[in-house]
């Protein structure tokens, strides 16, 4: 299966007979949504949903893949248009399986990707959002490349405490600096 190969992980679309699999990945730990927006209400997906959702998502793989790291899936890339007119493009990820957490899937995963999106996309920056309770999303996002360029103070509220929203970006000609874009093919 192709796919986008980077280091030891690959991005790759869903395949039709890993619903279950996949399914299972998202909702057996879900530790992973203790730190991707909390704030916003989530509920355990049904199959049926997920089926109809996330995994037709997959199964296109244009605008989310799934990270498979050792042959394993792991989690999903992500990306979404804030302003398709303007050119304005964020991208996202989500590790399900927390026993995968800090061993640089998510760093190698965002290269990857992000590298993917300049290539296919007419874009000048890409963008990352995050909060101030997810400091790994944080890190990773520097130790690749991003810079903190915004922080609203304040603006997340959750379990008693007030948390900032933060956004993170890159532009594509610091990328090309950072990443040499044939040395991940």
């Amino acid at each position: 299966m192709s796919g986008i190969d980077y280091k030891d992980i690959v991005l790759r679309k869903a395949l039709p007979d890993e619903s279950d699999r996949l399914y299972d990945l998202v909702t057996a730990d879900e530790r992973w949504t203790e730190f991707n927006a909390p704030y916003f209400p989530y509920q355990t997906p049904t199959r049926d949903s997920f089926e109809q959702g996330l995994f037709q998502d997959l199964l296109e793989g244009r605008n989310k893949k799934v990270i498979e790291y050792r042959s394993q899936p792991v989690g999903t890339v992500s990306c979404y248009w804030v302003d398709e007119n303007t050119r304005w493009l964020e991208a996202g990820i989500a590790l399900y399986d927390s026993r995968q957490w800090g061993k640089g899937i998510g760093k190698q995963a965002l290269v990857a990707w992000i590298s993917h999106l300049f290539d296919t996309c007419d874009i000048a920056r890409m963008g990352m959002t995050t909060w101030s309770g997810n400091p790994g999303m944080i890190a990773c996002g520097e130790s690749i490349g991003f810079k903190i360029e915004g922080r609203l103070r304040r603006v997340r509220y959750f379990k008693g405490t007030y948390y900032d929203s933060i956004k993170l970006g890159v532009l594509r000609e610091e990328w090309q600096q950072l990443y040499d874009m044939t040395e991940r093919r």
